[in-house]
């Protein structure tokens, strides 16, 4: 008997979030049934099968972890051929039998602040409001009021904004050994507001009082993405055939929105000429 992680990727939109629910489609359905297809588990007890961090529903990983004990040693690109193609393993590590994926020692998770027709956030203000948020806190006031242990230390929280086809996109960084649930979209609400110049800088420090009343609506989980959990003396060794099968569904799932938008848009466009020109009169006089 081995213990073994795995690495996995996976676009959230077709998925009930990462945990296993009833009656509901989830990344780690899908994985759990795929392994116990496989022989390489047969069950989750029995396997001491394990997760890194339960992603909500809409939410990517490039990064989530999993492991479990097996006598047969597992094979990435099996694992990936029985699997939906929105969920690929992308690396692997033997690990030691006390080895607990819920416990790294950093996680890091990018936000997408900025989309290509959002133009008036102000990334000098998002860089200061970064250096706000790095360090511990009272976290109370990010996720849900009955949440215990609300204090979090954020080691690092990086802010980029980047040129790509003529655009400018911002997304930030944040790094930590654990979070809250829906912390990060919470803190990028905040950084929204602020980026907007809704909200002063000064005012922050009040959202890490637990007593002080803020109404934060958290913003969507399609813009986030776990990207990496790490570990001590864990080397995940990636697989190039899997990094590059994943690539290629993304590309095709791009190509596909792209045509999907272009049908739509000349749908509307149509729709919009119909009315123009009154098209059931202009119908009347052509069947006469």
């Amino acid at each position: 008997m081995k213990n073994f992680a795995l690495k996995v990727a996976y676009i959230g939109y077709k998925f009930y979030g990462f945990q296993r629910q009833p009656d509901f489609r989830t990344i780690e359905g899908e994985i759990i049934d795929t392994l116990m297809d496989l022989g390489l588990i047969n069950g989750i007890k029995e396997s001491k099968f394990s997760i890194a961090g339960r992603t909500d529903k809409g939410v990517h990983s490039l990064g989530n972890v999993i492991s479990f004990q097996s006598e047969k040693e597992p094979f990435i690109n099996q694992i990936n051929n029985h699997l939906d193609e929105d969920i690929q393993i992308i690396a692997k590590s033997s690990v030691h039998f006390g080895f607990k994926p819920r416990y790294p020692l950093m996680r890091h998770y990018r936000y997408f602040l900025k989309d290509f027709h959002d133009d008036d956030l102000d990334v000098s203000s998002l860089k200061e409001l970064a250096k706000l948020f790095k360090g511990t806190h009272d976290f109370t006031n990010f996720t849900k009021r009955n949440q215990r242990m609300p204090i979090r230390k954020i080691n690092k929280v990086n802010v980029c904004d980047i040129k790509k086809d003529n655009e400018t996109l911002i997304y930030v960084d944040v790094f930590g050994k654990s979070f809250l649930w829906n912390m990060v979209r919470n803190m990028m609400a905040v950084f929204r507001d602020v980026g907007k110049g809704k909200l002063e800088i000064d005012d922050i420090n009040d959202y890490f009082n637990p007593s002080f009343n803020t109404n934060i609506r958290a913003l969507a989980p399609e813009n986030l993405i776990l990207m990496d959990s790490y570990y001590k003396n864990v080397n995940f060794k990636y697989d190039d055939y899997a990094l590059e099968r994943f690539k290629r569904v993304l590309e095709e799932n791009i190509l596909e929105y792209k045509r999907k938008c272009f049908s739509r848009t000349n749908i509307l466009f149509s729709l919009l000429d119909k009315e123009k020109l009154h098209f059931s009169n202009f119908k009347n006089d052509l069947l006469k």
